[in-house]
């Protein structure tokens, strides 16, 4: 079945902070069994197959190369975009702080050097696997977060938008890399960011189905375990460090706005929601009316908090996912820290109940 020709995707940037539902609050001995790495066979329908490249497609652009190597690294972009940006210097910092490089934020003689360990080709052609071009999709989803109480599910809204997300890219960079005649659907050949490949051990399903999510967001279970986190308002961005105090990743996050800033201080996990429903109480928002119910919306990645909500000893706060992975170091959110789905997944693979989480300025 053929669903039609790469055409861009607009999304609804959705800055929200919100409650998890009552009974979204993992408990650690829930956490501990999410963890638990169960060997399991092949995702059916959801693993990209590596086939040869079609002929004459444009070249990738060059930044293209060390935002993929980063991103594997654990020292995100952001989007895989191609553009050289703050993004791409603020993860080379990291990476070098990581290192013991001298933090220059350019890709200088000794951090190429580190880097080019990886020996990996930027792009990579696949195949789109069935189960992965079937969705569901939601073309349909409203807009207005209050409105989204009314679906089941808040999914993509069509396959280009779940391909950017499971490569960690735009559908605009999609469009560049492939041929302007190339029609999605599955089966189709398309070329992709060369973002790592998802390991087929993962945990047990959950009741919210995180085997497949982590799947379709290209994130391994398998993630180094953080003891304490660091988010800097002023440089955008969230550390984790292991218990020996080594940076071993970073993540660039949107952190509050001049109505609900961030709260500076020391906190700690409290709890990971993986695929959860949430609370919307107009309550905690400024810019929407108290008049106004409270509603239960549904998971789903393109929900106002995306696939992952952790919990933080702070009411109300915490650190989350969006349906708007572009905007994220761009738009002021309602206090808490977003990130984008796989960033936000990849964290939540990292922390448990007890993690310090320090908010800084």
């Amino acid at each position: 079945m053929k669903v039609g020709p790469l055409v861009l995707v607009s999304v609804l940037l959705l800055a929200a902070c919100l409650e998890p539902a009552e009974g979204e609050q993992d408990s650690q001995q829930q956490q501990q069994q999410q963890q638990t790495i169960a060997a399991a066979g092949p995702l059916e329908g959801l693993e990209f197959e590596d086939v040869a490249a079609p002929a004459n497609l444009p070249q990738p652009p060059p930044q293209l190369a060390i935002e993929v190597a980063l991103d594997r690294l654990g020292f995100s972009s952001g989007v895989i975009d191609g553009k050289a940006s703050r993004f791409d210097t603020m993860a080379l910092r990291g990476f070098q702080a990581a290192n013991s490089l001298a933090q220059s934020g350019v890709l200088d003689k000794a951090t190429k050097a580190k880097i080019a360990r990886l020996n990996l080709e930027p792009v990579r052609s696949v195949r789109i696997p069935q189960g992965f071009a079937q969705g569901p999709f939601v073309p349909d989803l409203p807009r207005d977060t209050a409105k989204q109480a009314g679906y089941a599910h808040l999914g993509y809204r069509n396959l280009l938008e779940a391909l950017a997300e499971r490569f960690h890219t735009t559908p605009e960079l999609l469009i560049s890399l492939n041929s302007p005649q190339t029609r999605i659907g599955p089966g189709t050949v398309i070329r992709v960011p060369h973002v790592g490949d998802v390991d087929t051990s993962l945990p047990n399903a959950s009741e919210r189905d995180w085997r497949e999510t982590l799947a379709n967001l290209g994130v391994s279970a398998r993630q180094p375990q953080a003891t304490r986190i660091v988010v800097s308002k002023s440089a955008g961005t969230l550390r984790a460090y292991d218990d020996a105090g080594r940076l071993f990743a970073q993540f660039p996050v949107t952190t509050g706005s001049r109505h609900d800033p961030l709260p500076i201080g020391q906190w700690k996990v409290r709890g990971v929601g993986r695929n959860p429903t949430f609370h919307y109480n107009p309550d905690l928002f400024w810019d929407v009316s108290d008049s106004e119910p409270d509603r239960l919306l549904k998971p789903g990645p393109n929900g106002p908090v995306g696939v992952v909500w952790i919990d933080l000893s702070k009411d109300h706060y915490g650190i989350h996912g969006t349906g708007e992975p572009s905007a994220i170091g761009q738009v002021a959110s309602h206090g808490c820290v977003r990130l984008t789905n796989w960033d936000a997944a990849r964290l939540a693979q990292m922390v448990q109940p007890g993690v310090a989480v320090i908010f800084e300025k």
